[in-house]
């Protein structure tokens, strides 16, 4: 039954993606901000990518007496692609793994935010612009993304 309304979740979930000048792709998902991260979390298990941590903002928040909303970042990744990256420049260690933020915006919607790899990675000396792993990291971001906003 939890799985029948996980699924019917996802299919009524409204997806807008858009990406500002600053390389930000945000996107709305109908789910709350626990079951978005859960359902990432579980695309993204499937898939055999690592998730790291899962930070709670939002808990923190709480803990001294603010209050922000539910707000949960997840890290992630896969060292078969992030690790060609840092080989090409040893910096991009800064910015790997990647990073989705889920949040409740102020009006109590669910929004999804992440950078685009190549504005993330794209400014470093040593990567170039049109790596392949680049274009892997961003479509496992909008896979990974769109199947919790979907």
């Amino acid at each position: 039954m939890k799985h029948l309304l996980f699924a019917a979740g996802l299919a009524l979930a409204a997806t807008t993606a858009s990406a500002g000048d600053n390389g930000l792709m945000r996107k709305d998902s109908a789910l709350g901000v626990t079951e978005t991260v859960d359902a990432m979390v579980t695309a993204m298990e499937g898939a055999g990518i690592t998730v790291f941590a899962r930070v709670d903002h939002g808990a923190g928040a709480a803990s001294i007496g603010e209050d922000i909303g539910a707000s949960q970042l997840l890290i992630f990744g896969n060292p078969k692609v992030g690790t060609p990256a840092i080989k090409d420049d040893p910096a991009a260690g800064l910015y790997l793994p990647l990073k989705v933020l889920v949040y409740e915006d102020a009006m109590g919607g669910t929004k999804i935010v992440y950078e685009e790899p190549v504005a993330i990675l794209g400014k470093l000396g040593g990567v170039s612009e049109d790596a392949a792993y680049l274009k892997t990291m961003a479509g496992a971001l909008a896979k990974f993304t769109d199947a919790a906003s979907n």
